[in-house]
Order: C-alpha cells, then sequence, then structure tokens
C-alpha cells in the first residue's frame, strides 16, 4: 500500500509540473490567431441533410419484428418497387438482418453537383449492431427536396461480443459513418456573401457589406478585429456592432473580386481577448483554465485517503430439490485508509499571495501533491471561499 500511494503522489507530482512548464512556456505574452479562425461569414452556413434508409446484411442483430413493425414496412415497399411480392411463413416477413436508420450529413456551403461527402447512420429501432451492414440508396432531404443520395458500407468504429453470460461491447454499435457514401445531386446554395448596408439612405445605391460573426463572442475581441480591418482596408472601414458582429463595407474596387477581399480580411492576424474562466468536470478529474486566472490570498492544507472497492463473483446455490436458480452473485468490500506513519500525508498549508498567477497555483498545488480530482474540490473551495477570480464551471 505503501509503495503504491508514493507512486501514485510521484506520479500526480510529475503531471502537475509538466502542467506548470507548459503554463510557464506560454505566459508571456498572448499568440495573434487569425480571423478567419476567431470568426465567419455571416449568411454563409452549411446544409443539414436527412434521411430514412435500411442496413441489410447484419448478422441477426437487425430490428425485432414484433417490436419494430414499420422496418418490416419498408421492406415490403423496396421489394414492390422491384416489382417483387413477398410473404414469410404465415404472412410475416423475418427483419433480424435488417435495421432501419437515419441517415444524417452536413454539407459544407456551395458545394457543387457530384461532390462525394461522409454520411452518419444511426439505428431508430432495437437493433443490437450494425457491424458488416450495408446501406441501401436512401435519398436525403432538405427542405422537402432531394439534394442528395446515400449508400455504401457502414463502418461502426466498435464492436461487441457476447456468450452465456458474459457481453462485451466497445464504443457505439448502433451508429456507423458510410465514407463518401453521399453524392449531391443537387447545388447547395451557401448564402449572400454580402448585403447592402442598412444605414444607407438610398438601398439602390447604398454600399455592400461584409458582416463577421465572432465564434466566442467577447467585445474586446471585436473590437480589435475592427482596427485590424480599418488599419488594412482604410479608416473606418469596419466597425464593431456588438461583441459578436464586426460589420466592413467593402470598396467599390473590391466588389467584383469579393472572393480574394474575403480571403485578405481571413488572413489579418489578431490577438483575441477572453475572460478568465475555469471548467472542471467532478467525474473524469478534468480540470481547464485559462492563462489569465488569478486568486486572492488564501490558504490551502490538503489530506487524502484512499477508497478502494474490490469486488468479487459468488455462487448463489439454491437448496437440494427446491424450485431456486443458481445465480452469480457480486459482492463488494470496501476498504478506506488513511495516510499513516511513514506514509504520504497532507502537506502543511500553503499561503499562496494576492494576484498569484496559474502558473504559481499549479505550483502550490504540486507541493502538495494532489491528484487532479483533488484539484476540481479545491478550486471549487477556492471559489467559495471568494478567492478565485474567474468564472468557474462544473460539469
Amino acid at each position: 500500500m505503501r509503495s503504491t500511494t508514493m507512486a501514485h503522489v510521484r506520479m500526480t507530482r510529475i503531471c502537475l509540473w509538466l502542467l506548470a512548464a507548459m503554463i510557464a512556456f506560454g505566459a508571456g505574452t498572448a499568440s495573434a490567431a487569425r480571423i478567419k479562425d476567431l470568426a465567419r461569414v455571416r449568411g454563409v452556413q452549411s446544409a443539414q441533410v436527412v434521411g430514412l434508409g435500411l442496413v441489410i446484411g447484419l448478422n441477426r442483430t437487425g430490428d425485432r419484428t414484433t417490436s419494430v413493425p414499420f422496418t418490416r414496412q419498408m421492406v415490403e415497399n423496396m421489394l414492390r418497387r422491384t416489382g417483387l411480392t413477398f410473404e414469410g411463413r404465415h404472412g410475416f416477413l423475418d427483419t433480424d438482418n435488417v435495421a432501419a436508420v437515419m441517415v444524417t450529413a452536413d454539407i459544407a456551403p456551395f458545394t457543387r453537383q457530384g461532390t462525394e461527402f461522409d454520411v452518419q447512420v444511426s439505428s431508430i429501432g432495437d437493433a443490437r449492431s450494425l457491424y458488416g451492414g450495408l446501406l441501401l440508396k436512401t435519398s436525403l432531404m432538405l427542405g422537402g427536396e432531394e439534394v442528395a443520395v446515400a449508400q455504401g458500407s457502414v463502418t461502426t468504429g466498435g464492436f461487441q461480443a457476447a456468450a452465456i453470460g458474459s457481453h462485451f461491447q466497445r464504443n457505439s454499435v448502433t451508429t456507423a459513418n458510410v465514407p463518401n457514401g453521399g453524392i449531391l445531386v443537387a447545388d447547395i446554395r451557401g448564402g449572400e456573401l454580402t448585403t447592402p448596408d442598412p444605414n444607407a439612405s438610398d438601398p439602390a445605391t447604398a454600399a455592400q457589406t461584409l458582416t463577421l460573426g465572432l465564434h466566442n463572442p467577447d467585445f474586446t475581441t471585436a473590437a480589435r478585429v475592427a482596427d485590424a480591418v480599418n488599419g488594412s482596408v482604410g479608416a473606418n472601414s469596419a466597425v464593431a456592432i456588438d461583441a459578436a458582429t464586426i460589420r466592413i463595407v467593402v470598396p467599390a474596387t473590391s466588389q467584383a473580386g469579393i472572393v480574394q477581399f474575403i480571403s485578405a480580411i481571413e488572413a489579418l492576424n489578431v490577438v483575441p481577448d477572453q475572460r478568465a474562466r475555469v471548467v472542471v468536470d467532478e467525474r473524469t478529474g478534468t480540470v481547464v483554465m485559462s492563462r489569465d486566472v488569478r486568486i486572492s490570498e488564501v490558504a490551502i492544507t490538503h489530506g487524502n485517503i484512499t477508497v478502494d472497492v474490490l469486488t468479487r463473483a459468488t455462487v448463489s446455490q439454491p437448496a437440494p430439490f427446491s424450485r431456486g436458480e443458481t445465480r452469480i452473485v457480486p459482492e463488494s468490500d470496501l476498504i478506506v485508509t488513511e495516510p499513516g506513519p511513514g506514509m504520504y500525508e497532507g502537506g502543511p498549508v500553503q499561503v499562496l499571495p494576492q494576484s498569484t498567477s496559474l502558473n504559481q497555483l499549479v505550483q502550490a498545488l504540486n507541493a502538495l501533491g494532489v491528484s487532479s480530482r483533488d484539484l476540481v474540490v479545491i478550486l471549487q473551495k477556492i471559489r467559495a471561499a471568494g478567492a478565485l477570480q474567474a468564472e468557474l464551471s462544473a460539469n
């Protein structure tokens, strides 16, 4: 137990020191990013298409006919379209090798007819697995119109195995992809790149404007984007409307080459700003902190308790000549261990000075030897004490 605890402490310290080193390496100045990575052109959006289809060729892992009758109806409709009429045993058509699925895809704007793209397939019945299946030709609709078709072998990215009393599964097997399984039969219109200036008195002679929308709305970042555009295109060419919107007046000389103009705007570099924020996930012990996190003066002490849950399987045998059944019953032992003499114990109280940076915080917690899960609790307590000068979000 002692060697295991010490090894855990050493590994935790190594991880925290690496985190501190990475933070210190990038703590000098904020990095600039392209406007292309910070914002998108408003009015230009992708197309989300959807269709209802069938996956066939399953190894008896498809929809059960009794609980999913619409799968049998879809199969019968498909057979009728091919000129066949089929009735199974006693007028019953088995669908164990077939699964009804929803087929979806997200198609980039301005994609032209004949372009291939990936599609996602998801079971809508009670199919156990789509592994090894084949998606039949499926119409993909957008606004009530067919814009694409999809067909091909599905790839689940997971598998499952089952035997008597045992079952193993990795990743989902009721959702799958069909790489390059879709093909466009109609062009996807991406929207209007420019619109008339809404502030112009005469819409007929109004200048064309380009509107950018920030992925992460922030007033400071929006102002910096407008300043960068004004410095490149000309004074008063861009104005930040709000925390997420920047309107740019397109020069008359650039209206004929709007694509080149947008390309030049996207290539401009801007240093984005962000509010100090800490995001923690108690289930996984994950902690993500922005570089501007600061804390007020606070004292921290830390103790360590190890909880081990040992589970074993025992056989429950019924009495002779009884109606009971033999069952495998899991039993658990709970062991709670506190640090004793010679083991790693909670470190001394650590006093963090005013305006402690993220790097200093990590170093202090590293001195305490805390794990990532303990770090979540410590951050929540610092926030509760009013010492964390950042937004704290917990999942």
